[in-house]
This record gives C-alpha cells, structure tokens and sequence, in this order.
C-alpha cells in the first residue's frame, strides 16, 4: 500500500489495543464503575513473563459508522524558533512561514451503542481497518485516544492524503513598532488530484500576538479558538482552490 499510513511509535508499556472494523469476534470484556474510574476486566487467561510489559486487545467493533475529514494545516516552524516567546514571534518576518504539504486524513465516530461500541473507551491504541473490494480487511492507520466517555466523539489520525497537496506562503508582512501594530498575509493553495469533489478544512493559526482581527478573505472562516480559524472549502475534482487573509495584528 502506498501512502502515509500513521502508525503510533512502540511505546515501553501501555494500553490495551481497540480495533475498529476487524472481523474476528470481540474478546470478552466487562467493565464497571468504580468511583471515578471504570475498572475492565479481560475474561480470558494472559501470561506475562518476568519483567516482561504485554499490550493485549482489549476490543473489536466493526461496521462503525465514521466520517473521514480532511484537514490541511500548512504552519510549520524552523527549527531555529522553537521555544521563542510571542515578544520576539511579532518581530520576526519568516516566523512560520515554512510549507507543510500534507494534508491530514482524520475519522470521526461516537462512541455510542448505535455505532456498535457505547462502553467507556480507556486511553489506547486504535487501530482501522477498512474492507476492500476483494472482501478483505486493508490496514488504513493507527493513533492514540484518551480516555473517551460512553457518547462522545472520537477523532482519529489515520495518516495523510496521497491525492491532496497543500502549499501556504506568506504574500506581505508590515510591522510597525511605534504603533504596536502588524498586518501579515497568506495564499493557501490546496490540490485535488482525485476525481471526485472533496471537502478540506483549511486550519490557520493567528501566532503573532493575542489580539488579532482579519481584516481581509476569500472565503468565509470559523474561529476555533483564541488563535485559530478554519476555513471549510470544496475542491472539484482536480481542481485547485486557493484561500487568501490578511490579519491585523495590535497590542
């Protein structure tokens, strides 16, 4: 299979496995509250060596009903400006102005009992399968959840899009130290190489300084948080959008 498919690094000791969409039987498992907690217990035998640390599956769910999201974020920071605080970020130019390409493959589900899981979920690794169209179950990724509450939502890292190309460049940057202020702009190109339409959140993070407003677009955005927009776009089949915003920054 080609293609960024995310896998979660070894750990030295960890959770159990959940697996999504594999077709063997689950183990059995119960599990109860307890305090604050939820207690599980595997109710099958496991031998564990001396100073030996197992991962053992703790559960399979298939045909889960999941919604896979595209998100291109194209920040990216040398290496150079690691740990520098905001007073020397708004002062510098090139500050995040490194391309990342990739455009983020994600799977969103609930952990409801009508998407054929609704226990309470302990942090874990999970891994996706997929059914092909020769009937077999195709390994699309793997990542880490916390622990996840029985009905709330669940999204997952799979890897990166093999048929979607993400570009950012910074087009002008003004900064004025008697004012306390700067306006900085960006064009986001993003590239549909398959032959159907795709959606693609486009996520910008607002870096310079805390008080920011955008004072120019191409397309409608969200605000997700105190320092980052979405920008939801449509790409047809391939085709290209390009998304331009300019922010102001003050403080």
């Amino acid at each position: 299979m080609a293609g960024d498919v995310a896998r979660v690094q070894p750990p030295s000791g960890g959770p159990a496995d959940f697996m999504m969409s594999a077709s063997a039987p689950a183990p059995p498992v119960t599990e109860r509250a307890f305090e604050e907690y939820h207690l599980y217990t595997l109710e099958r035998p496991t031998t564990v060596l001396d100073r030996e640390i197992k991962q053992v599956e703790f559960l399979r769910a298939s045909n889960v009903p999941a919604e896979r999201i595209y998100v291109y974020d194209g920040f990216k920071v040398d290496p150079r400006y690691r740990g520098w605080d905001y007073y020397n970020i708004r002062n510098q130019p090139e500050y995040g102005t490194l391309s990342n390409p990739k455009v983020w493959v994600m799977l969103e589900f609930k952990n409801s009992k009508k998407s054929h899981l609704g226990m309470p979920l302990p942090k874990g690794k999970v891994k996706v399968y997929r059914r092909d169209v020769d009937a077999r179950n195709e390994f699309i990724g793997e990542d880490q959840i916390d622990h996840t509450p029985e009905d709330e939502t669940v999204r997952l890292y799979t890897g990166n899009a093999f048929d979607l190309v993400g570009e950012r460049r910074q087009t002008n940057f003004k900064l004025d130290t008697n004012a306390r202020m700067a306006d900085e702009s960006f064009e986001i190109k993003v590239r549909n190489h398959k032959k159907e339409p795709v959606d693609v959140r486009v996520v910008e993070h607002l870096y310079r300084w805390l008080t920011w407003n955008v004072t120019a677009k191409s397309d409608s955005y969200k605000k997700l948080d105190s320092q980052s927009i979405e920008f939801p776009v449509t790409i047809a089949p391939d085709g290209e959008k390009t998304i331009t915003y300019t922010a102001h920054y003050t403080w």
